[in-house]
């Protein structure tokens, strides 16, 4: 009980007092060689959606979302002086996905401290327990929305016309729209106002193929049916892209910001931070 105190009491004061949050950094070089870096402690006061998958099966197994997906850029919007607060499409107790919790004797990511720590925070640990529904979800509190990947997106959120909706009203309304990983299978469905995809003329990334054969070939199966490269490719309007499988990588469209998988969070909260300082400049 003591060590999950501590680290709780530490996860809090490091967000209080370690290094800048990412985004808006300035280096110099000067002619001895020596360089200097700085960035931004505080940004101007945001309130950003962070929308994950409700537990679901996919051919029988259990998934949810992808832990650092949430916990990284929650930690490092945290440092940006952001409120975030988590919502799911049904509301309610939400879970990571087995294999990204540090803590699951399966795990492939046993080093995410970052997520350990989210789990002991006295308020954030308890943010998963009773996520809001995004029926109560009122567009016009927030200034970005964002949203985790994992496995349970491609089960639960094609058919959910309503989570569909609710990213045109984000986008529509002005707001950044943040998507990583498998959670960019929302812009296979979403279409605006006047009938268009969101996708359609946008540069994004997601989850690759050569990703996806990655799981199939780890599982002895093919785990989903369709994929979000296959998908995209299909729509002559939109321009998807990827980088070498693994490798950190993403896209800042605009409004729009998407990264490819896991390793790319820290790129993709970097961007919507930039992305909502420019909201101040207008």
């Amino acid at each position: 009980m003591k060590t999950k105190l501590m680290m709780g009491w530490l996860f809090g004061t490091l967000l209080l007092l370690s290094a800048p949050a990412v985004g808006q950094t300035s280096t110099t070089t000067s002619e001895d060689g020596v360089i200097r870096r700085s960035g931004v402690y505080q940004h101007p006061k945001k309130k950003v959606l962070y929308i994950v998958s409700n537990p679901a099966e996919l051919k029988g197994l259990p998934v949810g979302f992808f832990a650092e997906e949430l916990t990284r850029p929650f930690f490092e919007f945290i440092h940006a002086g952001y409120e975030v607060e988590v919502a799911s499409p049904q509301g309610g107790k939400v879970e990571f996905d087995g294999f990204s919790d540090p803590e699951n004797a399966y795990t492939l990511y046993p080093n995410d401290l970052i997520t350990m720590g989210f789990r002991r925070h006295a308020t954030f640990g308890t943010l998963l327990e009773n996520t809001l529904p995004i029926a109560d979800v009122d567009v016009s509190s927030y200034d970005a929305v964002c949203v985790a990947g994992g496995g349970g997106p491609l089960v639960t959120f094609k058919d959910d016309e309503s989570l569909h909706q609710l990213i045109a009203d984000f986008y529509e309304q002005e707001k950044v729209v943040g998507l990583i990983c498998h959670g960019t299978s929302l812009l296979l469905w979403t279409r605006l106002s006047d009938g268009t995809m969101l996708a359609d003329g946008k540069t994004w990334t997601g989850y690759c193929d050569a990703e996806e054969a990655m799981n199939n070939e780890a599982a002895g199966f093919k785990l989903n049916d369709y994929t979000i490269e296959e998908e995209a490719r299909k729509n002559p309007n939109t321009n998807y892209e990827h980088a070498d499988p693994l490798a950190p990588f993403a896209i800042r469209d605009g409004r729009l910001i998407t990264g490819q998988q896991q390793h790319s969070s820290a790129l993709f909260a970097e961007l919507v931070i930039e992305a909502l300082a420019e909201t101040d400049e207008k």
